[in-house]
C-alpha cells in the first residue's frame, strides 16, 4: 500500500509498492506518448527520436517554435483527452490557430518532459526520494494524467466524479470503468499530498519558508 508523500531531511518520499510503481510510471509514459501524436510533438520534422526528459523547456520551446514558422496550420486534437491537455486558446477560429501554429507543439514537448521526468523517477531504485523541482514536475504531471482519466470516464463537474465513484464501488472488480475510477481516486489522493508537503514549504505572511 502506498504511503503518502512527507519532506524529510534527503528530499520528500512516497512509499510505493513495485506494483504501484510500474502501474503509475506505464501511465505516466501513456500519456507522454499520447502527446507524440498527430497533434502533438513528435510528428512535426526532425522530431523521430523520442523526447528527452532532461531537456529544458526552454529548449523544446524554442525547437518547436523554429519548425512552426516554415509549418503551415496545426489542427486541434481529435481526441478529447488530448484536447484537454492542449486546449483551444481563443474563441476566434483564426487567433485560436495561430496559437496553436506557434504554441501547441512547445507544449505537448513541455508537457511530455514533464510526464516522462515523473516517470523515470519511479524506475529508480526504490524507495523514491524527490528533488523539489521533480516533486513539482509531479504535481504537474498527476495533473495531466488525471485530467486524460477525467475525459475517458466522462468526468466535467464534481457531481459527475461522486456518480462515477458510485457507480465504481457498485460495479464487478473486472469492470474497466471501476479500475479507471479507483486509478483516478488514487492519483487524486497522491496529488492531494505532495500539494499538502509543498504548500507547507511555503511562509507564512511575513515569515521565513516551513521546512
Amino acid at each position: 500500500m502506498a504511503r503518502r508523500f512527507r519532506r524529510t531531511r534527503r528530499g520528500i518520499t512516497a512509499g510505493f509498492e513495485p506494483q504501484e510503481a510500474e502501474l503509475v510510471a506505464g501511465l505516466l509514459e501513456d500519456v507522454a506518448r499520447l502527446l507524440a501524436g498527430p497533434a502533438g510533438a513528435a510528428d512535426a520534422p526532425g522530431q523521430d527520436a523520442p523526447l528527452d526528459p532532461a531537456a529544458t523547456g526552454e529548449e523544446a520551446t524554442l525547437a518547436a517554435l523554429a519548425r512552426q514558422l516554415d509549418g503551415g496550420p496545426v489542427e486541434a486534437p481529435h481526441d478529447p483527452a488530448l484536447a484537454r491537455l492542449l486546449p483551444t486558446a481563443s474563441d476566434d477560429d483564426d487567433a485560436a490557430a495561430e496559437f496553436r501554429r506557434f504554441a501547441q507543439e512547445g507544449l505537448a514537448d513541455r508537457k511530455r518532459s514533464t510526464l516522462l521526468t515523473a516517470a523515470a523517477t519511479l524506475r529508480r531504485p526504490a524507495p523514491l526520494l524527490l528533488t523539489d523541482d521533480e516533486a513539482r514536475a509531479w504535481l504537474t504531471a498527476l495533473t495531466d494524467l488525471r485530467l486524460v482519466l477525467a475525459q475517458r470516464l466522462g468526468l466535467e463537474t464534481d457531481d459527475d466524479a461522486a456518480l462515477v465513484a458510485m457507480r465504481a464501488a457498485e460495479a464487478d472488480e473486472d469492470d474497466p470503468a471501476s479500475w479507471t475510477a479507483n486509478i483516478y481516486d488514487f492519483l487524486t489522493w497522491l496529488q492531494e499530498g505532495l500539494a499538502d508537503v509543498l504548500l507547507g514549504d511555503l511562509p507564512d505572511a511575513g515569515g521565513p519558508p516551513r521546512r
